[in-house]
């Protein structure tokens, strides 16, 4: 008797037990076919939280939650007042799970301003969260280049900006003027060369109008710089053995990539940027090309995109190592990352918008004023940008926080 009732335990159990892993991988009995059927979750996650989702224009609950659905093409939107609504079509299968991260944006971002200086020019240093500003106002005490680093959290109305050199201290001040300058960033990002063009009319008389005459300087982004170092003769070496520092750099990345692409993305991968979590790349093409399958067949439950495998030469894309997946992207050159590294924030039609990182779901972010199409991302999902909120009074701008979070 004692057996048979062990037996019986031993078969309930295991009965619960196959109950329970069918009812996780998405099983359900069907009252109208009466019958167990195969279904499939939709896990959905929102920032800001509590966003109401609808499928196929019905509403049917709130992130972030997790949704049983039978297999089938589903329309999907995310919804939340004060809020830009985000969009995609996915497909559910059977014992799947479908994970969307929708991010949304406020509808009206409110501005803070981050500067005081009156700034004519701003050089974002790559996705470091760190901008080179340049101030010319006439004013020998405050006139010069300025580091201004967005992670500074100080108890200060103002964040505080760093001096790099005051422009008094650069040898040809005179001779220099700010507006027409290019910067170069050394692999570490420690040490920038700035390359500046002569304004004044002795040497405007020596050149061409085609050939302008500049002078480069080296200045630390880590200290002051008392003195200006000049390196006009000697900056196209200087730069030369920055590339082959980068070359490398970039090589060790590439590395990472699966075994099946490392090559071909070594002769044809100009990186731009790494995602923060690093799983991802956004890269220019160096030549048109086919880009092998790394994973095949595609991992399951994987990004459901479109892809492009069929590069052309000088296109923009992204590359997900995880997924093996390839995305192309509009042929923007203001491109940065959003810290969530599943978002990238670009310059489109003279307004700020954010896109999934296989180019779907567009929303714009700041649709206001700002100069010389400047912005960077900050840590925390933030953007900030160069403007002036108010040009009959202020001949200068500054750099405002857009609270876009």
């Amino acid at each position: 008797m004692k057996i048979l009732q062990r037996l019986f335990l031993l078969a309930l159990l295991a009965g619960v037990s196959l109950l329970v892993i069918a009812y996780a991988r998405g099983y359900r009995f069907d009252i109208e076919k009466k019958s167990v059927t195969s279904t499939g979750i939709l896990s959905l996650n929102s920032f800001p939280t509590a966003a109401k989702v609808y499928i196929n224009d019905e509403l049917k609950g709130a992130t972030n939650a997790n949704l049983t659905l039978p297999p089938g093409r589903y329309k999907v939107e995310i919804k939340k007042d004060g809020y830009t609504s985000w969009n995609k079509e996915i497909a559910v299968k059977g014992e799947l799970v479908v994970t969307l991260d929708a991010l949304l944006f406020p509808l009206n971002p409110s501005l803070s301003p981050q500067t005081n200086l009156g700034i004519i020019k701003a050089v974002p240093i790559d996705q470091t969260g760190k901008v080179i500003v340049f101030s010319q106002n006439g004013n020998d005490e405050k006139d010069g280049i300025y580091l201004f680093d967005s992670s500074n959290k100080p108890l200060s109305f103002l964040p505080p900006l760093k001096p790099i050199i005051l422009k008094k201290n650069i040898t040809d001040s005179q001779e220099i003027n700010f507006n027409n300058v290019q910067v170069y960033f050394s692999p570490d990002y420690k040490q920038g060369i700035f390359e500046f063009e002569k304004n004044n009319t002795e040497s405007l008389l020596k050149t061409s109008k085609d050939i302008k005459e500049t002078s480069a300087y080296l200045f630390s982004l880590d200290e002051e710089n008392k003195n200006a170092f000049e390196i006009t003769n000697s900056k196209k070496v200087l730069l030369e053995a920055w590339a082959k520092e980068k070359e490398k750099d970039d090589l060790k990345i590439l590395e990472t990539l699966p075994k099946q692409i490392v090559k071909t993305a070594s002769d044809s991968f100009s990186i731009i940027s790494l995602s923060p979590d690093e799983n991802k790349i956004l890269y220019r093409a160096k030549n048109s090309l086919v880009l092998p399958l790394a994973i095949n067949p595609p991992l399951i439950a994987s990004n459901q995109t479109q892809e492009e495998r069929n590069l052309k030469k000088d296109g923009l894309y992204v590359y997900d190592k995880k997924e093996d997946k390839n995305f192309s992207l509009p042929a923007e050159n203001s491109i940065q990352w959003h810290p969530d590294s599943k978002h990238l924030i670009m310059i489109e039609d003279k307004k700020i918008v954010a896109v999934d990182y296989d180019n779907t779901n567009k929303q714009t972010v700041y649709s206001g004023p700002f100069e010389n199409y400047f912005f960077i991302t900050t840590s925390d999902g933030k953007i900030i940008v160069l403007s002036n909120l108010n040009p009959e009074a202020n001949k200068y701008s500054d750099l405002y926080l857009v609270g876009i979070k």
